[in-house]
């Protein structure tokens, strides 16, 4: 099967995260695509696993002398910010202008550039009614279809070469269970990148914020002096927060603060928050800017009016890449070699490979191919699948000597 073939296979099953779920996986759908995996890579005769928490493992053993072995990951899941379920792709070949979607939606030029590059191209999009998974199905058919070239000619020379799928990368647990130690790997990438060409090692430090507004209830007609409504209370707090620090007023390697979920009422309000930034002096000073807004608030509207709760969620991995360098010089190559510009730049966003390189497994980030994950107006140029493909046994090459 081709790249293509295998991402339009694999978009039909739907994979869409649950923070909410306290299960591994997350949701059972995601169950259903690593049994796929796992038993296409059996099938292939891959000494593959998958064990009690969904994750699917594979070695391919060397047939050199290479002492490393090189690992690729792609998480399964898809963001629960837009529907998974029932995703119908759909082809076309652009022929310039905007790209008018089944259901009226419209990617338009103006808000995608890149589409110039793509003119008499394939493109698969969404019928506008779905997300569409390149992020990550892009990634795990590229490797999938990769696997199968090396597998499949044993005369290509090779190191160890490792394989993983993960679940719930989405909502952030990505590799809470993933059984490192047995793994095997000594580095590697995760291909869950975006435009063809990116390479990405620094990533956002992050952290979740839930906040909870305790307020007073009473009969608005005898509120005076009395009510203290947890809507107002909150609206409060959300303004300390500055305007400029919200993600669609930042770009590059600018921090936010973005409030991502809210639920209540006058007696009592929560809301969660994400905070990011690249520099982690910075990122601690977002921080101790949330407590000393909460005391402040405490002190005007009286103690444990405000409650917030901050958990680090993971850290920029450029402080494990940078003794790793390799890799990223490798990509390089690997990419001139497949006929691909690379485009180094920092991920506005978090991925496996963060929290994987922090627990000994340096591990940046290579590009899909895809554009507007997370959302209706998704797409992902034909071709980009298959020089993915070529990227990965280009890699795998380099770390055979």
């Amino acid at each position: 099967m081709t790249a293509k073939e295998r991402f339009l296979k694999y978009v039909k099953i739907d994979t869409t995260s649950c923070e909410e779920s306290p299960s591994c996986p997350s949701t059972s759908g995601q169950t259903i695509l690593l049994k796929v995996l796992h038993e296409e890579l059996l099938a292939m005769g891959v000494d593959a696993k998958m064990d009690e928490n969904g994750y699917v493992t594979a070695k391919i053993p060397k047939n050199t002398d290479a002492k490393d072995g090189v690992c690729f990951i792609a998480h399964v899941d898809t963001s629960p910010a837009v529907s998974g379920k029932d995703v119908n792709p759909k082809t076309i070949i652009y022929s310039g202008g905007d790209v008018v979607l089944q259901n009226g939606l419209t990617i338009t030029l103006k808000d995608n550039p890149d589409l110039e590059k793509y003119l008499g191209k394939e493109l698969i999009v969404t019928d506008g009614n779905t997300l569409l998974g390149a992020d990550d199905k892009a990634g795990v058919a590229e490797i999938m279809t990769a696997v199968e070239i090396l597998v499949s000619n044993p005369s290509i020379k090779h190191g160890d070469v490792y394989i993983a799928f993960t679940p719930d990368e989405e909502i952030g647990r990505g590799t809470d269970k993933f059984n490192l130690k047995d793994f095997g790997a000594d580095f590697g990438y995760t291909i869950d990148g975006g435009a063809l060409g990116e390479i990405e090692y620094e990533n956002f430090n992050a952290a979740s914020l839930s906040l909870t507004v305790n307020g007073v209830s009473i009969h608005p007609g005898s509120a005076k002096d009395v009510m203290k409504n947890a809507v107002d209370l909150f609206c409060e707090f959300h303004a300390l927060l500055p305007e400029k620090m919200r993600p669609d007023a930042t770009s590059g390697y600018e921090g936010f603060y973005m409030a991502d979920e809210i639920s209540g009422g006058i007696e009592s309000l929560t809301c969660k928050y994400i905070i990011r930034n690249h520099d982690m002096k910075k990122f601690n000073e977002m921080k101790a800017y949330v407590v000393s807004a909460v005391e402040f608030l405490n002190k005007k509207h009286g103690e444990n009016t405000f409650v917030a709760t901050i958990k680090d969620s993971y850290f920029n991995m450029s402080e494990i890449i940078k003794d790793n360098f390799h890799l990223i010089d490798n990509a390089k190559i690997a990419m001139k070699k497949a006929g691909v510009e690379h485009n180094i730049i920092p991920i506005r966003g978090g991925t496996d490979g963060a929290r994987l390189s922090f627990e000994g497994l340096p591990c940046p980030n290579l590009s899909t191919g895809g554009y507007n994950f997370h959302g209706r107006k998704e797409f992902i140029p034909s071709f980009a699948l298959e020089k993915m493909v070529e990227v990965i046994l280009n890699l795998v090459d380099i770390y055979s000597k």
